[in-house]
């Protein structure tokens, strides 16, 4: 279940990177910062359930860190 997740968020993510590259609109970069924040939690998870406990740590810090970032973005614009 989790690494459907991860895929489908994956290419969420590359789709909106993909979109921002070729038109040169970055409105939307602060969604695709958060879908990259759900992808990384979702990775923390796997990596958690794997017992890597230090990789789970990394990757939870990544999304709240992303989260972060795209709440600035979601508050800015």
């Amino acid at each position: 279940m989790l690494k459907i997740l991860r895929y489908v968020l994956s290419v969420v993510v590359i789709l909106f990177a993909a979109y921002g590259l070729i038109t040169q609109n970055f409105k939307y970069s602060h969604i695709m910062m958060f879908f990259f924040g759900l992808t990384m939690l979702v990775m923390g998870l796997e990596e958690f359930r794997k017992e890597r406990i230090a990789y789970g740590w990394l990757f939870v810090v990544v999304f709240l860190f992303s989260l972060f970032v795209s709440i600035q973005g979601f508050l800015l614009s």
